[in-house]
């Protein structure tokens, strides 16, 4: 009975999954039967809801990239280093209260992350003298970045944690200090699931909608400075979807492309994380 409800969640996740790409491909295919994939694929200028129309996506991926890369910026080497804190320095009781915070800090809804990348990172970045637009890349991706550190944190510590103290008591017993334990064995050793934490969080940082859609803008423009306000992805799929696109018109059709292409983005990314994970897993007896 417990295999057979087990077989039916997997099976449910997979129909999930098929669902969404069938979902995405029929109006993809009616898209592309109207705007060529090398215009869409090479063009830099995307107006699909104004006239003229044009259909160039590179400035939505730029603006996923900018956004992305500076939330990991901030939660990838404060992630890796709040769990080496977590796992190798940290006492059980300052563990036990740090941890539980991280989750919270989570739990926050993105919509109010948004508004105070909004209503109080911007006019702080502005308030020190870097003219930042109002809507920017920089706040955006920090916030998310914010976001995601709890996620980097936690997986990270529960790999170092996995790792075998016979690793780290030999090294002590060759002369090595903490430090040296935490960077050059148990890193090492937990390689597999801490890049695994670091491709789940780059694939929430690329798929993040509410806070990209509030803090950084509507601005599709072929940029990667930070102060530059940009659209991203998400953005434009969230902010066409709720507006008065008619269905089945060719502006309807380029939500399914532009979803299809962060599919395919996240799909391949997934993809490239399991086999790293795969080369570089370690397995202790």
């Amino acid at each position: 009975m417990i295999i057979t409800c087990l077989a039916v969640a997997a099976l449910i996740s997979i129909l999930a999954t098929v669902g969404i790409v069938v979902a995405l491909v029929a109006p993809s295919l009616e898209f592309f039967t109207e705007i060529s994939p090398r215009e869409f694929f090479t063009t830099t200028t995307w107006t699909p809801l104004f006239t003229p129309s044009a259909f160039g996506v590179l400035p939505l991926i730029v603006g996923t990239l900018s956004t992305t890369l500076w939330a990991c910026v901030i939660c990838l080497p404060l992630g890796l280093g709040t769990a080496i804190y977590l796992s190798e320095y940290a006492r059980p009781r300052v563990r036990a209260a740090v941890k539980p915070t991280l989750e919270v800090l989570a739990g926050i809804p993105t919509v109010v992350l948004g508004y105070f990348a909004l209503t109080f990172l911007t006019p702080l970045l502005r308030s020190l003298g870097w003219q930042v637009e109002i809507f920017n890349a920089f706040s955006a991706g920090i916030i998310i970045g914010i976001l995601l550190l709890p996620t980097v944190a936690s997986l990270s510590e529960d790999a170092m944690k996995a790792v075998p103290s016979s690793l780290r008591e030999g090294s002590f017993g060759l002369g090595a200090n903490r430090f040296q334990v935490a960077t050059r064995v148990v890193v090492p050793a937990a390689v597999s699931g801490i890049a695994a934490s670091f491709v789940l969080a780059i694939s929430r940082a690329i798929g993040e909608t509410t806070i990209v859609l509030i803090a950084a803008g509507q601005l599709p423009r072929m940029s990667l400075h930070p102060g530059d306000s940009v659209q991203t992805m998400t953005a434009f799929i969230a902010g066409t979807g709720a507006g008065d696109v008619p269905v089945g018109s060719i502006e309807y059709k380029t939500i399914f492309a532009v979803g299809i292409t962060l599919f395919v983005i996240t799909l391949v990314l997934n993809v490239f994380a399991i086999r790293m994970v795969r080369r570089f897993r370690e397995v202790y007896e």
